[in-house]
């Protein structure tokens, strides 16, 4: 009866979304370190009013329940998330092993203009609204091939295709909200939003080589540039067919909060393009 009451207590103090698998090492990192100062600074007053070994039992006992909060809670401090994103420097928390891209940012290569390389192509085409937009056969033809990898689940098939190795070889590995990497050993293929952007790109990869004549010269930096510049057109969700929709989102990271233009399925939510947005993107949404 005590151990399941204190079992119970112990659930009810622990926060499964900063520790585990989701502890943050800068914010743990960060909390020993006032663990460590708070425990000190104890240590001294209860010298100074009570000896040596009134100071060692009050900082063992602070340090300890520092220890137990940490490790129940994933802080000590509450609000640690806002202060890394406020005060670490991107150097620091790689240097924790933290990233500072996420899944949906890529590499570019710069002697790709993709724009003119899509219109090149026609891929796409001038809009009546004045914008630029997929021509109707592409997109036409794009959608059904979305369409057959959805359902036949073929898409690590014409991934391996897209590079030119064996599917068996692929590896996905998933982050939170649905973003995963595809890895060939210690090599990284590419890395998507959602399985949805996914999808897109794989029936992409399939397609655009018809349009693009030096898709066969292109880099691997620049194939993904253009399959990325294709899913910032796309006007229906590979995974649920809903609409989507752009616009400018914070992305909330334990560590970083970035400002992005994304493009996001209405009905189910799935990412599907993502970039950091510059001060021109932000400027010109304000103005808009």
């Amino acid at each position: 009866m005590v151990f399941t009451r204190v079992e119970h207590a112990i659930e009810r103090v622990r926060q499964p979304e900063y520790t585990g698998e989701n502890r943050c090492l800068p914010c743990t990192v960060t909390n020993l370190g006032i663990a460590g100062g708070l425990t000190l600074l104890v240590g001294w007053i209860a010298y100074v009013t009570a000896g040596v070994l009134a100071a060692g039992l009050a900082g063992g006992l602070v340090f300890a329940a520092s220890l137990a909060a940490i490790g129940l809670r994933g802080y000590l401090v509450p609000g640690t998330p806002e202060l890394t994103k406020q005060y670490f420097p991107d150097w620091l928390l790689a240097a924790f092993g933290k990233e500072t891209d996420r899944p949906g940012s890529f590499e570019i290569d710069e002697s790709v203009d993709v724009e003119a390389a899509l219109w090149e192509a026609n891929v796409l085409e001038e809009k009546p609204h004045g914008d630029l937009g997929l021509t109707d056969a592409f997109q036409t033809e794009w959608h059904r091939r979305m369409a057959v990898q959805r359902d036949e689940d073929t898409g690590r098939e014409a991934m391996a295709e897209i590079v030119g190795i064996d599917p068996e070889e692929i590896e996905f590995q998933e982050f939170g909200g649905g973003a995963f990497v595809a890895l060939h050993g210690q090599r990284r293929l590419g890395r998507w939003e959602s399985r949805a952007a996914f999808l897109a790109d794989a029936a992409g990869g399939d397609l655009l080589p018809e349009y693009y004549d030096d898709w066969d010269v292109a880099s691997p930096t620049a194939r993904g540039q253009l399959l990325a510049g294709l899913r910032l057109f796309i006007e229906q969700c590979p995974s649920c067919e809903g609409e989507v929709r752009f616009g400018q989102e914070i992305v909330e990271s334990c560590c970083r909060s970035f400002p992005v233009v994304a493009v996001t399925c209405a009905d189910c939510d799935a990412r599907l393009f993502e970039v950091d947005a510059t001060d021109e993107m932000l400027e010109a949404q304000a103005a808009a």
